[in-house]
């Protein structure tokens, strides 16, 4: 009966048979047979445990990105069958997975962990406002189970702070709040105050308290808080330091008290005295206020008539013979005062012969080296090393590149003032009284005429360009290389002139006076090529203009200089992108900072006048230069920039056949720079380049090729597309970038070739080229004329290089510069021109109408016509100058 039992309940399986046994149900032999079979088996037995849904020991967590290093996610659960990660709603391929697998010693369970690798390019490609993100799935029978989304984000830290500390100077126990706004960052920055390049801790010193918004405040001015503090901002990526800003607590001065009263002296007086030190006056506090003596009579009065006897004696005349005794003594330090002066006169005077007698030449010789033509052939030197570095060089050296005259004193009669008259007959004959004082150094050179030599408007100069093309000039810490079509230069003097880098849209205006009188320099202005140059942007800025380097860099200005610089930043939006920063380079190369637009000071020593395709800098210092920006928040800039195709130039004899598309700065010097390039190699340009504006998004420039006859043509590219990096157009290290198409034909018969080239940034906008062209035509070279134009010659002297005559000028200045109650004075002038940012800088000249005229001439270069000066003249009413300008001038 039993084993009927047991047999028919064997399809329960183990668990229950391990039930009756534990239950005490299955019986020996010696039971009782009455063992009831309801008593044997329950109506119902308990199911096995479900194995429970996935739990996550470990979830990912967010990362950031550091330059192009990949971050890895990590997540591990249990019980779990398979692990598996999805990015942005889209499963991540089994093969990108690392999955390990391990078994709980305490819960006998089943634990899985999984890791994947994220790229920098995956997170750029992502599409949309939401940042990339990704979490774990985890299975098990019972079901699924989804881990918390990890964010993975590109980290930076922009380079300028939002608020930096300002310096100050507080009294002391007052109290002093700093503050400080880190730049933008990914992840957000942490912020540390450095006092004196030590980390302030305000858990140690609690007279510091930093706010949750960076400021540092110090309860309460201790002398020994005068210092240098630094706000230091820093994340994952980089670290920022603040501008320091110097605190001073001082101390104002206190007196101590009233000394005793002295003995009463013979003047029937006595004094008492104090001292300013309680506290003393420190860090420029003031000093006490009131006298440090008291003095007062200390007989009641008693002592009016000795006094009145003392007054009487003082007042009667000198004895004989002490008189004489006076008299003698200031005759003989009269003497000895004169002899003294006459002394040094003497020294000086020798001094100064012995320095001119080195450097002052005879007449004849040096206006026979200096000013003979062209085919002037200077005789042989017997000694052609000079013995001494300081001696004067041999001016032939740069007189041979001079054509025609450099002076001419015969003027017609009724030749105008202001036209250079043109002679070829003999140049100057030697004038026995003119000497000329010759300098030369590394980085000046200069002629230096008499000041009584005055040169009208008959003896006007009319230099030409004296520079020697693809020379190099050594300057202290860097090389300048002087390449045709890059570069230019002239001799200069008080009447000015400028320089211009034909079809680069870079120039220089030197107006009139900024020479001293008399003096000539050989002025320069040079493009350093990319690959000569270290480049001025850093972190997240862009270059935006070409290094330009003007010179002699330690001539001395009368007035500011101009200079043109084209720039790539798109501008016409209605909010400000940028943050536009102009750079200058010192002798040892390294970059620095010499304005930011918007946040010019007194202290400036620049101005700088953003127009959309160009900037111009007045400047008084001259040097090497650049154009930076970055992006400010919450846009993000665009770049103009131009795409160029080129294609060999027929006939093609190969069955290989390329395309090479140039991205470029939309810039006049840029285009120019590929367009030579691609002559060297043989290219043609196709069609004009073609527009494109390159967002601060870091998405990369992607170029595909569609549309191919595949008939006769095949494309070697194997992927379907090719990038060039954000960064690598973003910061303007690398000229000129290109990506090349290489196809090839399937005979020498086929000529024809139509497709289309897209050029767009991910994300972002593009461009697309329509080709049909004949392999085999020759076509003419297609090179179109950039903006700021070949027709301006590459230096202009003297009044021919300024669209506004001088007379113009000054009567205007003498009407504009005295201030005006009305306001109608040259602040209304510096609006009407549009060159009213900051009128402080145009405030701090002797003559603000004057420099704002120069900028004029440098804003209208190639079209000055006087009209849109007129204009401006007559909105605010200036009549009488109307009259000159239309009598005067070509209006």
């Amino acid at each position: 009966m039993r084993s009927a039992r047991i047999q028919r309940d064997q399809g329960l399986g183990p668990l229950v048979l391990l039930l009756l046994l534990v239950g005490g149900h299955v019986v020996s032999g010696t039971e009782s047979s009455d063992y009831s079979e309801a008593e044997v088996l329950p109506d119902s037995f308990p199911s096995a445990p479900a194995e429970p849904l996935p739990e996550f020991l470990l979830e990912p967590e967010d990362a950031f990105i550091v330059k192009n290093r990949p971050v890895q996610l990590r997540c591990r659960a249990s019980p779990a069958t398979q692990i598996y990660f999805k990015c942005n709603g889209e499963w991540v391929n089994q093969n990108d997975h690392i999955t390990r697998e391990s078994l709980d010693q305490i819960t006998g369970l089943v634990v899985r962990e999984v890791d994947i690798s994220v790229s920098r390019t995956q997170v750029e490609e992502l599409f949309g406002l939401e940042d990339y993100w990704c979490q774990c799935v985890a299975w098990s029978s019972a079901g699924t189970t989804k881990s918390n989304r990890a964010y993975v984000r590109i980290a930076y830290l922009r380079k300028n702070f939002e608020q930096e500390p300002l310096g100050r100077e507080v009294r002391l126990e007052q109290e002093v709040l700093l503050q400080c706004r880190p730049p933008e960052g990914m992840p957000a920055a942490e912020v540390d105050w450095l006092k004196n390049e030590d980390v302030i801790d305000p858990s140690r010193d609690s007279n510091f308290l930093i706010t949750i918004d960076h400021d540092l405040i110090i309860k309460q001015a201790r002398l020994s808080d005068t210092a240098n503090y630094t706000c230091v901002a820093r994340n994952v990526v980089a670290k920022r330091r603040s501008s320091t800003a110097t605190l001073i607590v001082y101390v104002d001065g206190g007196w101590t008290e009233w000394a005793k009263w002295s003995a009463c002296g013979t003047e029937c007086t006595h004094w008492r005295s104090r001292e300013c030190q309680a506290p003393p006056p420190i860090n420029g506090g003031k000093h006490c206020s009131g006298s440090m003596m008291e003095s007062k009579n200390c007989t009641e009065g008693l002592c009016a008539r000795n006094k009145k006897i003392s007054i009487e004696h003082a007042s009667h005349p000198l004895a004989p013979g002490m008189g004489v005794a006076v008299y003698t003594g200031l005759v003989v330090a009269l003497l000895l005062s004169v002899i003294m002066v006459l002394c040094v006169g003497v020294l000086a005077y020798r001094r100064r012969c012995r320095h001119l007698h080195g450097d002052i030449t005879d007449s004849s010789s040096a206006l026979t080296a200096a000013f003979h033509p062209g085919n002037y052939k200077p005789p042989r030197q017997d000694n052609p090393h000079p013995l001494h570095p300081s001696a004067p060089p041999d001016l032939t050296a740069t007189a041979g590149a001079f054509r025609g005259p450099l002076f001419s004193l015969q003027q017609g009669v009724n030749d105008s003032p202001h036209k250079i008259p043109m002679t070829t007959s003999p140049l100057l004959d030697p004038l026995p009284s003119l000497k000329i004082k010759v300098y030369n150094s590394s980085t000046l050179s200069s002629l230096e005429l008499p000041a009584d030599m005055c040169i009208g408007d008959g003896e006007i100069l009319s230099l030409k360009s004296v520079g020697t093309v693809g020379r190099e000039r050594e300057y202290p810490g860097h090389t300048l290389s002087r390449e045709p079509g890059l570069s230019t230069s002239a001799t200069l003097g008080n009447l000015g002139g400028r320089l211009t880098i034909p079809n680069t849209g870079v120039s220089l205006l030197v107006p009139p006076g900024t020479i001293p009188q008399g003096k000539f320099y050989e002025m320069y202005l040079i493009i350093n090529k990319w690959d000569k140059t270290t480049l001025p942007s850093e972190g997240s800025q862009t270059v935006l203009s070409p290094v330009v380097s003007c010179g002699p860099s330690g001539m001395l200005l009368n007035r500011p200089v101009v200079l043109t610089l084209p720039h790539c930043a798109q501008l016409d939006t209605p909010t400000p992108d940028w943050t536009l920063t102009l750079k200058t380079q010192t002798h040892q190369g390294a970059w620095e900072e010499v304005l930011t637009v918007g946040e010019e000071t007194l202290s400036s020593p620049c101005y700088l006048q953003l127009e959309e395709e160009c900037c111009h800098v007045l400047m008084e210092q001259l040097g090497t230069y650049s154009l930076v920006g970055q992006s400010c928040p919450p846009q993000p800039a665009c770049k103009r920039l131009q795409l160029a195709l080129f294609a060999p130039r027929a006939p093609c004899l190969s069955l290989d056949y390329s395309l090479r598309i140039y991205c470029i700065h939309d810039t006049p010097h840029a285009l120019k720079e590929v367009l030579d390039l691609e002559r060297s190699l043989g290219g043609v340009l196709l069609e004009d380049p073609k527009p494109l504006l390159f967002k601060d998004s870091y998405h990369n420039l992607r170029l595909s090729i569609h549309d191919i006859p595949h008939s006769h043509w095949r494309s070697k590219l194997l992927a379907k597309y090719q990038e060039i990096p954000f960064y690598h157009i973003w910061s303007g290290s690398q000229r000129p970038l290109h990506c090349t198409f290489s196809l090839e034909r399937g005979s020498l018969a086929v000529s024809q070739l139509t497709c289309k080239i897209c050029v767009r940034q991910v994300e972002g906008e593009g461009q697309i080229f329509q080709l049909l062209t004949d392999i085999q035509e020759t076509l003419p070279p297609h090179s179109p004329l950039p903006p700021g134009g070949s027709c301006l010659p590459s230096s202009q002297v003297g009044p021919y290089a300024f669209r506004l005559p001088d007379s113009i000028r000054h009567k205007i200045c003498a009407s504009l510069d005295a201030p005006s109650a009305r306001g109608c004075d040259w602040r209304l002038l510096a609006r009407s021109l549009g060159f009213d940012r900051y009128l402080n800088y145009f405030a701090t000249k002797p003559s603000p109408t004057g420099v704002l005229l120069d900028l004029w001439e440098a804003c209208h270069q190639g079209d000055a016509d006087l009209v849109s000066l007129a204009t401006a003249l007559e909105e605010m009413g200036k009549s009488e100058v109307l009259v000159v300008m239309t009598t005067d001038g070509d209006c």
